[in-house]
């Protein structure tokens, strides 16, 4: 078995011999994985011992406080952060201090357990942090190894299809069973959830995709004239079926020319998740306005929608690779976390720049700039 560290920075003995009783026997497994994950606890009553232990141990994941005797435990984060070692932290925090731990979560934190917590609670969110943790590793070998480890990390991924797969077929059981009636009506939450799930496996699938493409070598003989109004219209197609179960309208402006020199898959992967996104994190019966205009140079495509926003503290992050905002809007939306992080890619390829305004329960709005002549793709 492979084994975690874990250290836990807590001036409460409670907490972290109770942090040490519930992974005493705990251990993580993933069918793509060979070996489960178990995990050997170190604790810590103060920042100050928790940096010594992270200097000789260099722990996997760190359960930090906030409020410690001497320095406190934002300021530990920052230490972790500025010498930017691996290690997944997440912030030990009472309800009544979330804005402390929103703002760890923006310095660097990917996660806050509330206190008290329950053993089930604290086994859940190691759990995914642990998963985050494989999947950070993987993506830095992507960069290193070529392709043999992108596909392995295809196959990391795609294991997330199974838990829906899973459903779908519980679902399809018991209907075939009438477990729950003979009428068609007596299976409507069923139904609803089953497209909801397929929903989910298609996106996951295209991110993944998308993702090993935009890694893969890249070849001039790709790139054509591409209009982006084409684009555009044929993506609205593709997610129109999900706009509809939201009420949401599409509204496309062409200004000016919108053709330009690019790869057609390149340009469809920036206007599927844009406007995937705009829909999923849109209000019942908003709407999305598609604007596209352009200079003597470059081309312009503006996506807004009338949707929940992004808050200040969460834009930051907004590009990164598997980052999701979370909060009670956004509980029950489904994502891999990678579309926008695909889109910046995409975009950087080309020497673009993309540029987002929000404003929390109006909207956002993502602005790219993307030349028109053909360039030597990066």
């Amino acid at each position: 078995m492979a084994v975690l560290k874990v250290l836990v920075v807590d001036d409460e003995p409670g907490i972290r011999s109770g942090v040490s009783r519930i992974l005493s026997d705990f251990h993580v497994t993933y069918p793509f994985m060979d070996e489960d994950y178990t995990f050997e606890v170190l604790e810590a009553p103060t920042g100050e011992e928790g940096i010594t232990i992270i200097e000789q141990n260099r722990p996997d994941i760190l359960l930090l406080d906030n409020k410690l005797p001497g320095i406190q435990g934002v300021e530990v984060l920052d230490y972790v952060r500025e010498r930017k070692y691996d290690i997944v932290v997440a912030m030990i925090t009472s309800y009544a201090s979330l804005d402390v731990a929103v703002r760890a979560t923006r310095d660097g934190a990917t996660d806050f357990i509330p206190k008290p917590f329950t053993p089930q609670e604290l086994k859940s969110s190691i759990e995914n942090i642990t998963k985050q943790q494989y999947l950070k590793r993987i993506t830095h070998r992507l960069n290193q190894e070529g392709k043999k480890i992108r596909y392995q990390f295809l196959s990391v991924l795609s294991h997330e299809l199974k838990a829906p797969l899973n459903a779908l077929e519980g679902y399809l059981r018991m209907m075939q069973d009438k477990q729950a009636g003979e009428r068609i009506d007596d299976y409507a939450s069923q139904i609803d959830r089953s497209l909801q799930r397929i929903q989910g496996m298609r996106n996951l699938i295209m991110d993944l995709l998308d993702f090993t493409k935009i890694r893969l070598e890249r070849r001039d003989e790709k790139v054509v004239e591409v209009d982006l109004a084409a684009v555009a219209s044929g993506a609205i197609a593709t997610v129109r079926p999900y706009a509809i179960q939201m009420e949401v309208a599409f509204n496309l402006d062409v200004r000016s020319s919108s053709v330009i020199m690019a790869d057609p898959g390149d340009m469809d992967i920036i206007f599927n998740n844009l406007l995937s996104n705009a829909v999923k994190y849109n209000r019942f019966g908003g709407k999305i306005d598609i604007k596209i205009d352009s200079t003597d140079s470059e081309a312009i495509i503006v996506v807004s929608d009338t949707g929940i926003g992004i808050s200040n503290d969460d834009m930051e992050n907004l590009f990164t690779e598997f980052a999701r905002i979370k909060n009670e809007k956004t509980r029950n939306i489904s994502g891999s976390g990678l579309g926008l992080s695909i889109v910046r890619k995409v975009i950087e390829l080309y020497h673009g720049t993309i540029k987002v305004d929000s404003k929390p329960d109006v909207g956002t709005s993502f602005t790219v700039r993307l030349p028109k002549k053909q360039i030597i793709l990066t």
